[in-house]
């Protein structure tokens, strides 16, 4: 798995995941919310595979493998 998620994609992808995670469970939001855990997701792995399949990467020359 190629990483595609640079360092600013992925600090606004944990925290927007948190977020709508945190206001998910105070029921704010709903059960929609949790979908909040892609992004997290996205963000701890660095990997998007929607990015993949539209070829496109946030990642500068320092984070690529």
């Amino acid at each position: 798995m190629k990483t595609n998620v640079g360092g600013l994609d992925r600090a606004v992808r944990v925290a927007g995941g948190l977020a709508l995670m945190v206001l998910a469970a105070l029921d704010v939001i709903g059960v929609w919310g949790w979908l909040g855990v892609i992004p997290l997701l996205a963000g701890l792995f660095r990997y998007c595979p929607l990015y993949s399949l539209l070829g496109i990467s946030s990642c500068s020359g320092s984070c690529k493998r």
